[in-house]
């Protein structure tokens, strides 16, 4: 039974969403940052890092930032930038791309449901990446990036989803300069809130898609919270996190690369033999090819594409997490034969989202490394067994797009 409940959101106005939408926090490294927050000095990455508005002489963690972060919050609340909403309401969250559409529902999932694995996780995170959330979350009372939700496709909510999107006028409708759209939609009739609510409540599994250490920093600020207020409830907005839930029939993950900088001594030849050894190897060209099915990969060396294609043995494995093709290529290809014992660690492997295309991986063998893996895109359905089985996903296992803005909704605790 999960507790999926509406809230009050704090949201900008019509006139500033668009320049107020801003990618997480966690896609820019510093300097990225700042450039952005240069070219567009109402994104919300000022307050996600508002290490943006310090010399770079200060550091990213310093406790200034955070109260830098807290105070630009409420400035753009005095200044109009930003309204509460007088209700307790759903959103409708739409993202376009390239044409292709999904939508999610707006929402605030309950800290316990995460803690007793009603949300299931496929990662583990960092204590050090957690650390920087918790301070942001606690020091603005406010949870500003939601979590990347997913449940199995549910009539009730979509029929609601479905009337809303065609009777009412959206809340926003922009374009981003990065060409995905953004559509918003508020629920507030109390029958379709009761109606999601109860819906919700019916789901035993929801799953974290995207956000992991998002997810683990809000709960862990819920507790801290629960420490501070002995004579909780359950009903305080600290109890929850923000989430946008999405039905999995509508996700796409795309590919997630992998580029390695040496052949562990081999020579080409000896290194296309030894593959050959484990994988059918057929030689493609120069042209690029996106693998088209489970358990084919295809490879850039040399100027060269080559298709591997894993035997009928490796694909008869039944674990959820070494059936994945990153646990095939990683387990019959990295480690044996190129020497990659830990893919978290080794510096010779790096990682390419399929966002960048199969050019970036060309690129990459061409310059800072030497061989290039084009993966089958992990599925939605391998990524709920995985979380099912209570297992852990590989690293760098799936790239979802699009990307949720931040921003846009924010869950005051």
């Amino acid at each position: 039974m999960a507790q999926i409940k509406p809230f009050q959101a704090v949201r900008p106005t019509e006139e500033f969403a668009d320049r107020v939408a801003a990618l997480p926090y966690d896609v820019y490294n510093r300097e990225e940052a700042t450039k952005e927050v240069q070219r567009e000095p109402l994104s919300f990455l000022k307050i996600d890092r508002a290490e943006t508005q310090f010399p770079a002489d200060v550091d990213t963690y310093d406790d200034r930032v955070y109260d830098k972060a807290a105070k630009l919050l409420g400035e753009m609340e005095k200044d109009g930038v930003y309204i509460s909403d007088n209700e307790q309401a759903y959103y409708i969250y739409r993202l376009t791309m390239n044409g292709r559409a999904q939508t999610g529902i707006v929402a605030c999932a309950g800290v316990d449901d995460y803690l007793n694995n009603v949300i299931k996780k496929h990662e583990n995170t960092r204590e050090e990446k957690e650390q920087d959330r918790i301070r942001h979350v606690d020091t603005l009372s406010a949870q500003t990036g939601p979590i990347f939700l997913a449940y199995r496709s549910r009539s009730e909510i979509n029929e609601v989803v479905s009337r809303v999107m065609e009777t009412q006028k959206p809340l926003y409708d922009f374009t981003a300069v990065d060409g995905i759209s953004h559509t918003v939609w508020k629920i507030a009739d109390h029958k379709q809130v009761a109606q999601i609510q109860d819906t919700f409540a019916s789901i035993n599994e929801i799953y974290i898609a995207d956000g992991h250490h998002r997810a683990a920093s809000a709960v862990k600020v819920g507790l801290k919270r629960r420490e501070e207020h002995p004579g909780y409830n359950g009903t305080e907005e600290f109890n929850y996190f923000l989430s946008v839930l999405f039905p999995d029939d509508q996700l796409m993950i795309m590919d997630y690369n992998r580029v390695v900088s040496s052949l562990n001594g081999l020579s080409t030849e000896a290194f296309l033999e030894e593959t050959g050894k484990v994988f059918k190897v057929t030689k493609l060209g120069e042209t690029a090819k996106h693998p088209v099915h489970k358990g084919q990969f295809t490879m850039y060396l040399d100027g060269q594409w080559y298709s591997l294609d894993a035997s009928e043995e490796m694909l008869k494995e039944t674990d959820a997490v070494k059936s994945l093709d990153v646990s095939l290529l990683q387990n019959y290809l990295l480690e044996p034969v190129l020497g990659i014992h830990d893919p978290r660690t080794d510096a010779r492997i790096d990682f390419v989202g399929g966002i960048r295309g199969l050019e970036e991986l060309e690129r990459r063998a061409q310059s800072d490394m030497k061989v290039a893996f084009a993966m089958y895109p992990t599925s939605i359905a391998e990524l709920f067994a995985v979380a099912d089985a209570g297992l852990l996903m590989p690293p760098k296992s799936t790239w979802f797009e699009p990307k949720l803005r931040s921003g846009l909704f924010i869950h005051k605790i």
